[in-house]
């Protein structure tokens, strides 16, 4: 059996298991310094506000690259792009191990961010290419819910590692990881699978998928969660530390089930939007669930932790996963720039992401937690309202909701 890149399925299954882990160790990467925050605080004389900061300069490194990553690899092809980025990420991984200072430290968040960037919208175009229409909501669902196992385990794996080798030594493990697997990828993602594709010149003025105003509301629409999903993850560990007084192994279980169950709702979401076209009414729904459990988490021990971590994830994979499948119904924009039109919404969600949780950390720094998860779980409710903006989706797409069968990849 042939894929959507005339691959035969033993390549195809290979590729995508590799790149599924790739996406495994890059969220990895973007967590596992949340739970040495209280660490490297301490070492460099900094507190919340400060680690709002880090969380801040990663988010802007993702988001402001996220436009150009899509124009790169529709010049020259996904492959070559998402695997660039997601090395760079790995080596910032370990320069922010051996940063001497605060300020070196957040230049290396902030080249993690760039890498992330390049890495993420050109590999959903690259994973889309290895299947043929109609088949790629499944794949292109696992792959985004794959960042919420990589987060899970970057938040334990972490916590497990500081109290053995320090914060220092916990990065350090993760951007060596990760550069192994970018090694695997570069033999085992077949270069047919993302290689650039000859495409008309372009039209004067700005394309489609930029000026669509679909994206835009998606963009603007889940700047709340994005900031949210972040900040949580980056915080939870020290929240359970310092105001449930649980010991860091047991906050970086719960922290896990803040991210890691996602893993089974993107499966779930990616299917359901591919044969259902309320999507409005999808992405509406699992957010205000989503919102609605997180305002009740300073009301909550131990246990209620546990269910609103799982609930909260499972509602955000489901929510990326819709929202990732939804530019494949889009007739207005070509298929060649769909990886843009996902850079852009990510781009505005990342970008808005990084004011949220720096102002998550400034808060926590200048009231409470308490007050700041209240804050947070407002805000993500507030930023919903820009789907009213989204066009519905159209009862009969044009093409059927693939990754841009003519796309460069």
């Amino acid at each position: 059996m042939q894929s959507g890149s005339g691959l035969t399925r033993g390549p195809v299954l290979r590729a995508t298991v590799i790149l599924i882990a790739l996406r495994v160790g890059y969220a990895y990467n973007w967590f596992d310094i949340g739970p040495g925050f209280v660490s490297l605080g301490r070492e460099f004389g900094v507190g919340p506000g400060d680690w709002g900061l880090l969380t801040a300069a990663f988010l802007v490194g993702a988001g402001l690259l996220q436009v150009p990553a899509g124009l790169l690899s529709r010049r020259y092809g996904p492959r070559s792009i998402s695997l660039w980025g997601v090395a760079l990420l790995a080596l910032a991984g370990v320069g922010s191990a051996i940063a001497p200072s605060f300020a070196i430290l957040l230049i290396t968040r902030l080249a993690a961010g760039v890498g992330a960037a390049l890495f993420f919208s050109p590999a959903i175009g690259l994973v889309a290419g290895l299947y043929p229409p109609g088949r790629r909501g499944l794949p292109i669902g696992t792959f985004s819910s794959a960042f919420s196992a990589g987060a899970g385990l970057g938040i334990l794996g972490s916590s497990l590692l500081i109290p053995e080798v320090g914060w220092r030594g916990a990065m350090a493990v993760g951007g060596i990881t990760l550069g192994v697997l970018v090694g695997l990828a570069v033999i085992l993602v077949p270069r047919a699978a993302g290689a650039p594709a000859p495409v008309s010149p372009p039209p004067p003025g700005l394309p489609a998928g930029l000026r669509y105003r679909g994206a835009w509301a998606i963009g603007f629409a889940f700047v709340g969660l994005e900031g949210a999903t972040f900040a949580t993850g980056q915080f939870i560990v020290p929240y359970g530390e310092a105001i449930e007084g649980w010991p860091i192994v047991l906050a970086g279980v719960v922290g896990m089930l803040f991210v890691l169950p996602s893993f089974f709702g993107g499966p779930v979401g990616g299917p359901i939007a591919e044969r259902h076209r309320n999507h409005r009414t999808q992405l509406v729904l699992a957010t205000l669930l989503a919102g609605g459990v997180l305002a009740a988490l300073p009301l909550v021990g131990l246990a209620g932790a546990i269910v609103i971590g799982c609930v909260f994830s499972l509602s955000y994979g489901f929510i990326y996963a819709v929202m990732y499948v939804l530019p494949h119904f889009w007739r207005e924009v070509p298929s060649e720039e769909i990886p843009l039109t996902i850079g852009l919404f990510n781009s505005i969600q990342l970008a808005g992401g990084a004011v949220v949780s720096f102002l998550f950390g400034f808060v926590v720094g200048a009231t409470s937690y308490p007050f700041a998860w209240e804050l947070l779980a407002a805000i993500v409710g507030l930023t919903l309202v820009a789907l009213v903006a989204l066009p519905p989706t159209a009862p009969a797409p044009a093409r059927p909701p693939d990754a841009a069968a003519s796309a460069p990849i």
